[in-house]
């Protein structure tokens, strides 16, 4: 059975490394359902695949707790 990938994009401010993608990284990865995160560090964008809708606030808290600045949702066309 093939699962459904949904993609969602968020802003995040304050992030200005490598360090500092692998931190959200690490925190978003940890919420369930996620499969993949890929952090664009100059845009301030993450972008979270998952096999299900994710909360915002789950989404908003693991930010935090990386350090850093949940601003919202983002659109997944560059």
């Amino acid at each position: 059975m093939l699962r459904t990938m949904i993609e969602h994009g968020y802003t995040v401010s304050g992030m200005s490394c490598g360090h500092c993608a692998q931190s959200v990284t690490e925190e978003i990865t940890a919420l369930p359902g996620v499969t993949e995160v890929d952090v664009d560090v100059p845009a301030g964008r993450v972008v979270v695949r998952a096999d299900a809708d994710l909360a915002e606030d789950a989404v908003r808290g693991a930010v935090e707790e990386a350090g850093f600045t949940y601003v919202g949702t983002a659109s997944l066309v560059p």
